[in-house]
This record gives C-alpha cells, sequence and structure tokens, in this order.
C-alpha cells in the first residue's frame, strides 16, 4: 500500500509527514444537499433515526488522529461488498464492510441521491 510505496522509494519519515497533512483534511463533504463525498463509505452511526448526517459532518474537529472504530473511521476505511446484506466485518481489519441494502436506506433516509467514494479502484472509474 501507501506506507510500503513511500518506505521503498523514499523514507517513513515521509508516510509520517503525509499523515499528519492527512489528518488536517476535510474528512467528507456534502454538494448542495445531494451527494455525500468520503475516501472509505457508510458508518453504522449514520443510519441512526436520530443522527442528522450533515450535522455530523460539520461536528468533525479537524486536525485529527483516524480512531480504530466509529464515524471518522468509517467515513474512511468502510468499503461497499456485494455480497454483504447489512453492516459486516472488513477485510482490511479496521471499520466495515456494508451491502446495497445500506446506501440505499442511506440515500432515502437522508434524502440524497449519490454517494462518492475515492479509496478503492475498479475497472471502469465508478460502479
Amino acid at each position: 500500500g501507501f506506507y510500503d510505496e513511500c518506505k521503498q522509494r523514499y523514507n517513513v519519515k515521509l508516510w509520517k509527514t503525509f499523515c499528519d497533512v492527512f489528518n488536517f483534511l476535510p474528512a467528507c463533504a456534502i454538494i448542495d444537499d445531494r451527494v455525500i463525498c468520503m475516501h472509505g463509505g457508510l458508518s453504522q452511526q449514520m443510519l441512526d433515526q436520530n443522527a442528522r448526517v450533515r450535522d455530523m459532518v460539520l461536528a468533525i474537529d479537524r486536525p485529527a488522529d483516524i480512531p480504530d472504530q466509529g464515524f471518522l473511521c468509517d467515513l474512511l476505511w468502510s468499503d461497499p461488498h456485494p455480497e454483504v446484506m447489512g453492516f459486516g466485518n472488513n477485510d482490511r481489519g479496521v471499520s466495515v464492510s456494508f451491502g446495497t441494502d445500506i446506501v440505499n436506506r442511506f440515500l432515502q433516509k437522508e434524502d440524497m441521491d449519490l454517494v462518492v467514494r475515492a479509496h478503492q479502484v475498479v475497472e471502469d472509474g465508478y460502479e
């Protein structure tokens, strides 16, 4: 991954510097109240009935170290999985995986049209 590439081509200090910079960047953006963009994906906390995701996104303190679990971790590390219904374990060993049913529930709950993620490469550039 990214760590190995930095270590091989440069040094671990460069990787740590990137991590420091990443801790300052926005973790999520909402465009025109219709599209949500993040590096990773959806979180169980986003589906809580009383949760307002727009407020949750605005309340994220930056800079911040990324926790091992929870909303901020999921925004950065959760992954969709075509064979999962609901939420499940993630092959990365951190965060969760989620099924298409979760995407549909989230979009309906938040009255949004699209979830845009950046973390995985796919054949055509999108799915």
